[in-house]
């Protein structure tokens, strides 16, 4: 990412919005999730920018972003760059960059948004909407992402199941209000635009309840599938490994209970095993990280959960253990 200029204040509000802004939609952080998302909007005729890391950025430009999925692979040809000078007039921002970089890159953003834009937190983790939104004026809402993607080569992603979006407001929605009215509007709008470049999307009352869902089912998979270099299908396997992750998720739903979140654990659990059978040559996106020596999300998935957990008092041994593991494999890549 490009070098941050000093934080802007989140000061007067910004103009009321349109339900759906015009102008570019700006993918910042545009690895695989974001070149998946970019590369079918661009192919459904929008002015597609993508910014993120060389030598990704330079392959789109030279030969276009190639997609490969299931029924086949096709060009787009979204604008890249790794500048984030590139969000100036979009009307359409998605934020996909990881959990660790969202502060610094919020306070980035705040001085070059334009006044109406919208911006969309496609990230994991539950903290993320809330730290955009402590720096920027504009509207921030959160996208739930249920989706295997990957970055084979440069200038080539892969889409390997799943493609569902969740999207609503990062809280219980209020009804019977100007603002409420609004806000509804513009959660149709968006996912009237996705769905029309092919994605599967639904409106959720309450997507922070939807957040939590994911992270405990992260919590779960993710550290397992990096430290064993694993599979789902391949973790799945192993009975032990079930037994793990259940304990992981019952930790998890203790601490979400305790957040006020009140979550299924048979739900989550079979949210597990959905991930197996769905996608069972996939890997973690924390694997991924972890063998490409870089810089994992584990503090915002297991480690949010042992850290809201000292908090309410809620043992989280499981997850303290899977974190911990994490970070020891995390800085033997940095020697």
């Amino acid at each position: 990412m490009p070098t941050l200029p000093a934080p802007a204040s989140a000061a007067s509000p910004a103009p009321t919005p349109a339900p759906v802004p015009g102008g570019a939609i700006a993918i910042v952080g545009a690895g695989a999730v974001g070149s998946w998302m970019g590369a079918l909007l661009a192919l459904a005729g929008h002015t597609v920018r993508l910014i993120g890391r060389e030598p990704h950025m330079q392959a789109v430009r030279r030969q276009g972003l190639l997609l490969q999925r299931t029924q086949g692979s096709v060009t787009a040809f979204p604008e890249a760059g790794t500048e984030l000078a590139a969000v100036q007039g979009a009307g359409l921002v998605l934020v996909c960059v990881k959990s660790g970089d969202t502060d610094s890159v919020a306070r980035a953003l705040a001085p070059l948004l334009d006044e109406r834009a919208l911006v969309l937190s496609l990230q994991n983790g539950v903290g993320n909407v809330a730290t955009l939104q402590a720096h920027l004026r504009q509207a921030v809402l959160p996208v739930v992402v249920y989706a295997a993607t990957a970055l084979p080569a440069p200038g080539v992603v892969q889409h390997l199941g799943g493609g569902d979006l969740v999207i609503g407001p990062a809280g219980a929605m209020t009804h019977g209000t100007p603002q409420a009215a609004l806000q509804h509007s513009r959660l149709q709008a968006v996912a009237a635009l996705f769905t029309a470049a092919g994605l599967q999307v639904r409106v959720s009352s309450d997507a922070m309840h939807e957040l939590w869902a994911k992270l405990v089912v992260n919590c779960a998979c993710n550290a397992v599938s990096a430290l064993a270099q694993a599979s789902y299908g391949e973790m799945a396997a192993v009975p032990a490994v079930h037994g793990l992750q259940r304990a992981a998720v019952q930790e998890a739903v203790a601490v979400a209970a305790a957040e006020g979140q009140a979550l299924s654990l048979p739900a989550l659990l079979a949210a597990v095993d959905r991930i197996a059978a769905t996608m069972p040559a996939q890997r973690s996106s924390t694997a991924q990280d972890l063998a490409r020596g870089r810089p994992t999300e584990i503090e915002q998935l297991n480690g949010h959960v042992v850290r809201r957990g000292a908090v309410h008092g809620v043992a989280t041994p499981v997850n303290q253990a899977l974190l911990a593991l994490v970070q020891l494999a995390e800085a033997a890549t940095q020697r």
